[in-house]
């Protein structure tokens, strides 16, 4: 039989990933990265207001580069035997949209308007229209957090209501607003209209609360409590969402040119980058998948049956075929993990960057490339050679807390530090506190009789530090698998492209044939070492919730 071949798209936080992947064996092919010009400039980025906004040119400049790169290594043949497309974005990255379903920011009067951008995810400027929202959501005879818990800043309705407070123009010009994976599939299958774009079911579970309980989104006399306008997007909203396993359309002549593709190559629905990840680290019941990067995005999927009757609000979001069709799919997290790690190294860097003057620029650069290496590699010997007491703990709670008890203002601190402690205390408390807050999730899900028997970890802190990935199977008693893909997101979102071309009728066929595989494990070893650690975290978790 021919070989046939799917392109997964992931587009990140700083730039978008193209993977060219061998629908029988999951074998990589081609594949590509391209950074946002825009980002990379630092434009429409306000860190100390909270504010990250995104142009579309970034995304549609960045796609067609990053596919071409990953078909430079394919021969015609190889690329006339591609069946599909899948997509993954970040979420919730919401846009506000004209009629014809453009971005606003694509029109000249509104090119260089932030408002008129993608919000990206990490986008916490709507805190206090969440904190309304959520007291809309769970005010009246129908509890729109059951699925989700506390509603939150980063996601679609919060975004919406600060944004068309802030701006009389873009309330008046946005006929509605579209998360990026829907506007992505949409742009490439020529789809963008409101009643015509597929709507991802994990975007619109996870973020804008949709589910089949109460047969769509919240209400619309809910909504216009908080603003009419918002009553106008969900009366607007269009199609019902759907998995991203469908064929959602086909690829149309214009982006078949623009990205060396032929016509009409099915194009899947699409999902959030790190359920897609989940997909491309072949999850399935009983195995949580933690992607490790700046923050820490766990998935979990489970059947209907076995969510009857328990609230897992606190713990993480459920939306209805959100990772896998059939499956509930559970979404939790932190909103810090490697972004902990990368502080820190900053904090120790800051002398060596006040130096910069007093080297040529060539050899300042080189130096900080081996302080930053050797750094990280002397912290983690260090710490692993040090007493069990003194022990030092941190909160992991550095850009607010995601799950337990969602809370965007939470605070982090450090405590029990001493004069004769030095960086490695810190270090390992910093760590130590990231895996505590990831137990917390798993405790939470265990003591509601969901049940994990293993942790799959991807990411790169997964496959670059062995200190991490040990003291995480010690603390959570379970074992650890690493992957051998680095890829995982885009991996997923072409497994989902593979089901839109026809080549799997079931994804667990096609998870078996395309996921990525184990290359390493890490078994709990020392189990009882961090207990009692552990109760000072909760402890010292309990005060801080408090104090506030």
């Amino acid at each position: 039989m021919e070989k046939k071949y799917v392109i997964g798209v992931d587009f990140g936080s700083d730039s978008v990933r193209a993977v060219v992947v061998d629908t029988a064996s999951g074998e990589i092919a081609g594949s590509g990265t391209a950074f946002y010009p825009r980002w990379k400039k630092g434009l429409y980025q306000h860190p100390e207001q909270n504010i990250f906004r995104q142009h579309p040119l970034d995304y549609l400049e960045a796609l067609e580069s990053c596919v071409k790169e990953s078909l430079a290594d394919l021969d015609e043949g190889q690329i006339q035997r591609i069946v599909g497309i899948g997509i993954d974005t970040t979420g919730s990255t919401p846009v506000p949209v004209n009629q014809e379903g453009v971005p606003l920011a694509l029109l000249p009067e509104f090119a260089e308007c932030e408002n008129a951008m993608f919000h990206l995810w990490k986008d916490h400027s709507a805190a206090e229209e969440a904190e309304e929202l959520h007291k809309a959501f769970t005010s009246g005879s129908v509890d729109y957090s059951r699925y989700q818990g506390k509603y939150c800043s980063e996601w679609f309705w919060a975004k919406i209501l600060h944004t068309v407070r802030q701006d009389k123009r873009i309330r008046e010009a946005a006929y509605t607003w579209y998360e990026h994976c829907d506007w992505m599939t949409g742009v490439l299958c020529k789809k963008t209209r409101p009643e015509e774009i597929y709507h991802s079911a994990c975007g619109a579970g996870h973020k804008a609360l949709w589910h089949s309980s109460w047969a769509g989104l919240p209400s619309a006399e809910v909504l216009e409590r908080a603003d009419p306008y918002l009553a106008l997007v969900q009366k607007r909203y269009g199609n019902h969402p759907r998995p991203a396993t469908v064929k959602a359309g086909e690829l149309s002549e214009e982006w078949a040119k623009r990205l060396g593709l032929r016509e009409k190559i099915a194009v899947s629905g699409s999902s959030f980058d790190a359920h897609a990840g989940a997909v491309g680290a072949g999850i399935r019941e009983k195995v949580m998948v933690c992607t490790l990067g700046t923050s820490a995005v766990d998935m979990l999927v489970v059947k209907d049956k076995d969510l009857q009757g328990k609230d897992i609000r606190r713990f993480g979001g459920q939306a209805e075929d959100s990772i896998l069709p059939g499956y509930t799919g559970i979404e939790t997290g932190q909103a810090a993990f490697g972004d902990i790690f990368a502080w820190f190294k900053k904090i120790l860097m800051w002398p060596v960057v006040q130096s910069r003057g007093c080297l040529a620029e060539e050899e300042y650069l080189a130096f900080c490339s081996r302080m930053e290496d050797q750094m990280l590699f002397e912290l983690q010997e260090q710490a692993q050679r040090l007493p069990d007491d003194p022990f030092p703990i941190s909160l992991d709670w550095f850009n607010g807390r995601r799950y337990p008890d969602t809370g965007d203002s939470k605070k982090a601190m450090i405590a029990n530090l001493t004069l004769g402690m030095e960086a490695p205390f810190i270090y390992r408390a910093l760590v130590f506190g990231a895996i505590c807050g990831l137990k917390r999730i798993v405790d939470g899900f265990e003591e509601a009789r969901i049940e994990i028997q293993k942790i799959v970890a991807v990411g790169g802190i997964s496959k670059k530090s062995d200190y991490i990935m040990q003291m995480m199977a010690d603390v959570l008693r379970k074992k650890i698998a690493i992957l051998d893909a680095d890829q995982t997101c885009a991996l997923g979102a072409a497994i989902y492209g593979a089901m839109a071309g026809g080549i799997y009728q079931d994804v667990e066929t096609a998870l078996e044939h395309m996921s990525a595989k184990c290359v390493k494990e890490y078994l709990p070893e020392d189990t009882d070492k961090y207990h009692r650690h552990y109760e000072e975290y909760l402890r010292l978790a309990g005060l801080a919730d408090q104090w506030d």
